[in-house]
C-alpha cells in the first residue's frame, strides 16, 4: 500500500450543513472512525498511526467533527451536533452500515448513534471515555486541566492537560505539543472548546444532567456488538467509568491495557490494534453475544 499522508487521504464532502472533511484509505468493510475532544485535536491526530493497519483490512473513514477546526465550523455544543453530523455524513456517501471506532467523547457520539439508529452500526468499539465515575471523584484530573487551559489557554496549562492523557510522559514530544498548540488556540476552535468545557458550560451540564436522562441510562438499548478498550492509568476517563457499560450493553466485551493512558490506541497502539482488528474480523456467531 501507498504511503497515507494528510493530503493524500483527505476528502470533502458537501451536506446541507456545510462541509465534513475526512479521511479515507482502504478498501472493504467500511469503518468510521471518530476522534475524541482536547485542545488541538483531530481525526487524524488520533488515528493517523493506526490507519495503515486497519486500511488493509477495511474502508477507513476517519470523520473531523464541526467544531474542532477542520469540518466547517458549527454554532451548536459541538457534541450535540455531533451525532447529527454522523448521520449526513454516512447519509452522503451513501452508507446504510458501518463498523465503528470511537475514541473517547468518539465512543459517546458512536454510542448515542447506536442507540438511536441500530441499524446503521454492526460493531462498535469504544476507546476510554464511555460510561460515569462510580468511585473515583469527578471531574478528572485531566477534565480539570483541560477545563482550565480552555479558560486561560496558555502554553504551560496545555502542555499539563497532555502530560494528564498519558502514563508514559515522554509520548509528550515538542513537535506534539506545536502542532496541539497551533490548532488550540485558532480564535473560532477556542470558542467552540469553550462551549464544551469552560467552567460555565461545565456547571450548566451539571445542572442540565439533573433534569434530562443521560445516555449512559440508555446503553442497554445497543444492539451492536460491543468491544470497550480502556487503559488503566486513565486519568481523563477513570477504569471504574467502565463498569456501567460493562454490565449494561447487551454483550459487550472489555479490554484494559496496563501501562497506558487515555490514549490507547497510541500508547499501546501494537496490542490495541490486535485486540481491536481480532474482534471487527471475528465471524458472526463467534463467541458471547454476537446477535
Amino acid at each position: 500500500m501507498a504511503e497515507l499522508t494528510y493530503d493524500s487521504t483527505l476528502r470533502e464532502l458537501r451536506t446541507d450543513r456545510g462541509v465534513l472533511r475526512y479521511h479515507e484509505a482502504g478498501e472493504g468493510t467500511p469503518l468510521l472512525m471518530l476522534h475524541g475532544s482536547g485542545p488541538g485535536v483531530t481525526g487524524w491526530r488520533n488515528f493517523r498511526g493506526n490507519l495503515p493497519v486497519f486500511a488493509e483490512w477495511f474502508r477507513c473513514l476517519v470523520l473531523e467533527f464541526p467544531g474542532f477546526g477542520v469540518s466547517d465550523p458549527t454554532d451548536e455544543h459541538p457534541m450535540a451536533a455531533a451525532p447529527e453530523a454522523v448521520g449526513r455524513f454516512l447519509d452522503g456517501l451513501g452508507l446504510d452500515q458501518v463498523d465503528v471506532i470511537g475514541n473517547s467523547m468518539g465512543g459517546i457520539v458512536a454510542a448515542q448513534v447506536a442507540i438511536a439508529r441500530p441499524d446503521r452500526i454492526r460493531r462498535l468499539v469504544t476507546i476510554g471515555g464511555l460510561g460515569r465515575n462510580l468511585f473515583a471523584p469527578g471531574p478528572s484530573e485531566g477534565i480539570r486541566l483541560l477545563a482550565e487551559f480552555t479558560e486561560d489557554p496558555t502554553r504551560d496549562n496545555l502542555v499539563r492537560w497532555l502530560y494528564s492523557m498519558v502514563h508514559d510522559p515522554a509520548l509528550i514530544t515538542e513537535a506534539l505539543v506545536e502542532e496541539r498548540w497551533a490548532q488550540a488556540t485558532d480564535p473560532a476552535t477556542l470558542a467552540s472548546a469553550r462551549r464544551m468545557y469552560g467552567r460555565g458550560a461545565l456547571a450548566a451540564r451539571a445542572a442540565a444532567a439533573a433534569d434530562t436522562a443521560p445516555y449512559w441510562a440508555m446503553l442497554h438499548k445497543i444492539r451492536a456488538r460491543t468491544l470497550l478498550t480502556w487503559g488503566r492509568d486513565d486519568r481523563v476517563s477513570p477504569l471504574d467509568m467502565a463498569i456501567v457499560p460493562m454490565r449494561t450493553i447487551p454483550g459487550a466485551e472489555l479490554h484494559v491495557f496496563p501501562d497506558c493512558g487515555h490514549w490507547a490506541m497510541i500508547e499501546q497502539k501494537d496490542a490495541w490494534e490486535s485486540v481491536v482488528l481480532a474482534f471487527l474480523t471475528r465471524k458472526d456467531g463467534a463467541g458471547l453475544g454476537e446477535r
